[in-house]
C-alpha cells in the first residue's frame, strides 16, 4: 500500500535582506516514490511550481548545509527562530526560501517512519521485478530446445 506524508505550510520568499514576502507550499513525499520529496510553491498562477529533489538532500540540510548546482539547503537561525534556507536555481530565476524548521522536522519525521533511511529500494520491487523479467516462461522452452539435432547428438541416441 502507498501513503502520501503531506504538510501545507507558508514559506518565507525572501527577496533582499530586508524584505521578505510569504509563499503558501505543499510538502509531499510518496512511498511509491521512495528517494524523492516534492515541493509546490501556491503562487500567483495559473499552477503551481513544483520541484522534486532528494529526501537524503532534505535530511542532511536540516542539520548542515549540504547541496550543490540546483538544490542547496542549510540550517540557520534568524532572531532566535530556527529556520531551514533553501536555495533554488533554474534557467527561469533563483529564489532563496526560509522555511520553519521545526515544521519540516516534524514532516521528515514522519516521510522517516513511512519509509525509514536504507529501505527505499525494498519499496521499488527491483527484485521482483527483475525475478519475473528473467524467469523462463513454458513457451521458452521451444527457445531452449534445440530444433536442429546436430550430427554429434544423433550419434550419442544411437548408441
Amino acid at each position: 500500500m502507498d501513503t502520501v506524508v503531506e504538510r501545507e505550510l507558508e514559506l518565507m520568499l525572501v527577496l533582499s535582506p530586508e524584505r521578505s514576502i510569504p509563499v503558501p507550499a505543499r510538502l509531499a513525499y510518496r512511498t511509491e516514490d521512495p528517494y524523492a520529496v516534492h515541493v509546490s510553491f501556491h503562487i500567483c498562477s495559473e499552477a503551481p511550481v513544483n520541484w522534486t529533489f532528494a529526501r537524503e538532500l532534505l535530511v542532511e540540510g536540516v542539520f548542515r548545509p549540504c547541496g550543490h548546482g540546483d538544490v542547496r539547503i542549510w540550517p540557520t537561525k534568524v532572531d532566535g527562530r530556527s529556520l531551514i534556507c533553501m536555495a533554488l536555481t533554474s534557467p527561469d530565476g533563483n529564489a532563496l526560501l526560509e522555511a520553519p524548521a521545526a515544521q519540516v522536522s516534524a514532516w521528515l519525521e514522519r516521510t522517516l517512519r513511512a519509509v525509514p533511511p536504507g529501505s527505499e529500494g525494498d519499496r521499488l520491487g527491483l527484485d521482483e521485478g527483475l525475478s519475473a523479467l528473467l524467469s523462463a516462461l513454458p513457451a521458452d522452452d521451444l527457445w531452449l530446445s534445440d530444433p536442429w539435432p546436430s550430427e554429434e547428438s544423433a550419434d550419442d541416441e544411437s548408441q
